[in-house]
């Protein structure tokens, strides 16, 4: 019997891309300001993106079986 489709991953790739795109906006103010704390913004904006990628990637490909 197959396991029930999940939807969560679609969601946080969706949360993710969101997150990224406020990060990357708000280094752009804090440069832009003369605050280093852009830095910050940067690292996080870099890491929402691999987590959006890793969530569409995993809901894009089929599911794999694990009850061989």
């Amino acid at each position: 019997m197959p396991a029930p489709a999940r939807r969560m991953p679609q969601g946080l790739a969706r949360y993710a891309t969101l997150i990224c795109a406020l990060a990357a906006v708000a280094a752009v103010v804090s440069f832009a300001n003369g605050s280093w704390l852009g830095v910050v913004w940067v690292l996080l904006a870099g890491l929402t993106s691999n987590m959006a990628w890793y969530y569409h990637r995993r809901t894009a490909r089929p599911a794999e079986r694990q009850d061989v």
